[in-house]
């Protein structure tokens, strides 16, 4: 099976500049998840919730399609990294006790996906799907990263954005839904690190690709303006959005 693969090119950057995921989410899963023998991270990218799943489970198998993307995952002696899709793996038949799909669920074929989470979950088995997008920090940066988002690379974006914008709404998830708690990612960056994490977007990559330039040139100044000393910290924040489901 062919997937579409826009992050490869962006590997190792991706593993630096994405934003990690707060240790509580973990927790809270871990706590509704029927046992805690194997969780599978799917769509792991680089490894970051593989890694705040780890501390939770006896074994965490953490799939991608991106060979690229596994190599610049961080070793782990109770995480297993495995290069295949999600829509099918060679993982026992219910064997499972978390699913987890951070920021790639609208990547899947999604009824194949969804076979294979009910092949491979045991009996009251938990899948739990997060996805965050556009950041928060001052008004003025947040003001500049919006335009860049919308005005600059906007039309640049996969069409499998829109699920990310509607927050998975439009995305279907058929299981027994349950309300999860309230969740955000933060970090406190300079004005290179922010500078790094847009360099990840995948229209960031497709502009580049297109026009052999990089858009971030255009709000470049702009945004250092905003940020003064371009070594100061700022918080930047994104608001999690979490689906959990439990199958029967």
């Amino acid at each position: 099976m062919t997937f579409k693969d826009h992050f490869s090119t962006q590997a190792a950057d991706y593993a630096k500049y994405r934003p990690h995921y707060p240790p509580a989410l973990f927790s809270y899963l871990a706590s509704i998840a029927p046992a805690r023998k194997i969780a599978w991270d799917c769509g792991t990218g680089s490894g970051q919730a593989a890694l705040g799943l780890a501390p939770h489970f006896e074994l965490v198998i953490a799939t991608d399609p991106s060979e690229k993307q596994i190599r610049n995952a961080v070793p782990h002696e109770k995480i297993k990294y495995v290069v295949t899709p999600a829509e099918g793996t060679d993982m026992a038949p219910q064997s499972v006790d978390l699913i987890m799909v951070a920021q790639a669920l609208h990547w899947f074929d999604h009824e194949k996906f969804y076979a294979e989470v009910r092949r491979v979950a045991q009996p009251r088995g938990i899948i739990a799907v997060s996805m965050y997008n556009l950041l928060y920090s001052e008004p003025e940066i947040t003001a500049v990263v919006n335009e860049f988002y919308f005005d600059v690379v906007g039309p640049y974006w996969p069409p499998e954005r829109k699920h990310i914008e509607s927050e998975y709404r439009t995305i279907p998830f058929p299981f027994a839904e349950i309300k999860p708690p309230s969740f955000s990612l933060e970090k406190h960056w300079n004005l290179g690190e922010l500078l790094g994490y847009l360099n990840t977007w995948s229209a960031t990559q497709r502009f580049i690709a297109q026009h052999g330039a990089n858009p971030l040139e255009k709000i470049a100044d702009r945004l250092a303006s905003v940020w003064g000393d371009p070594e100061s910290k700022k918080r930047i924040a994104w608001p999690l959005h979490l689906r959990v489901g439990k199958l029967y």
